[in-house]
């Protein structure tokens, strides 16, 4: 038996629904999600700390995502990656990361504030487009066990729920990819080449779990990309497992001198 959607319900439904989000307004009202002044809506951004925001778009290096100051045509990589070469095949992040994304970021990752995950979703699934178009697994960069206890949730994962919002036919896979090596937070480490040999052989995928890789087209997923270690070894171990590509977004990235390698 069916039943047909009654039109006067559902108006009675969205009326309700709207005086209790005004009566909510009215008792906790919504704030700016970096600086708490009073906004219009939940989960927001006041005008002054939007206008903040740096969001990255083409011209990009086709490779890593690293923003170009102008238009050097399509393909163009940048240095860093035409000197050392990525073991990820491209990279994308929402936004530069500096003070304004760093008040958005550090909330979510260390102070259980998780209420914007919606919206950092929303803008990597739009910074990541073409990435999605090629992908068709989510993957979280996962946390060892024992800070994924301390923390008590993997902020890469929440990031990966929101953008499969965005993009519901991605499958989300949190269990293939492993971390069993217990490794200093890469935000201690004083060096690129500090930040490569924390993580080396920080990751890997089960015998049983190979079969979840092989031949998948893989979209990791992390808050933060600064060097690319993090993702270089991730994508090492997906590609020895079988993956047919790794590719990767981030809501932030560190933007440096074309010069600079990643």
């Amino acid at each position: 038996m069916s039943f047909e959607p009654n039109p006067a319900l559902q108006t009675l439904s969205r009326r309700m629904a709207g005086v209790g989000r005004r009566a909510l307004d009215f008792i906790l009202p919504p704030v700016c999600l970096r600086c708490h002044t009073l906004v219009s809506d939940p989960q927001s951004l006041c005008g002054t700390c939007w206008a903040d925001l740096k969001f990255l778009a083409e011209p990009l290096c086709a490779c890593c995502g690293l923003p170009f100051p102008h238009a050097l045509g399509e393909g163009v990589k940048c240095a860093a990656c035409l000197r050392s070469p990525p073991v990820f095949d491209k990279a994308r992040a929402a936004l530069a990361y500096d003070d304004t994304s760093r008040d958005l970021i550090l909330p979510l990752k260390h102070a259980d504030r998780l209420e914007a995950a919606h919206i950092f979703g929303r803008w990597m699934a739009n910074a990541a487009a073409e990435l999605i178009a090629e992908s068709d697994t989510l993957m979280p960069v996962p946390l060892h066990w024992r800070r994924l206890a301390a923390r008590r949730y993997n902020q890469a994962a929440v990031l990966s729920f929101a953008i499969a919002k965005q993009r519901p036919h991605l499958r989300i896979d949190t269990a293939s990819l492993q971390r069993p090596k217990a490794s200093v937070s890469q935000g201690e480490m004083p060096s690129a080449r500090a930040r490569l040999k924390n993580v080396a052989r920080a990751f890997s995928v089960s015998e049983v779990r190979r079969n979840q890789v092989q031949g998948r087209r893989i979209l990791l997923v992390d808050d933060v990309l600064t060097t690319g270690a993090t993702l270089n070894a991730c994508a090492k171990a997906l590609k020895r497992a079988g993956a047919a590509a790794v590719s990767a977004v981030t809501l932030a990235r560190v933007v440096r001198p074309l010069s600079s390698s990643l």
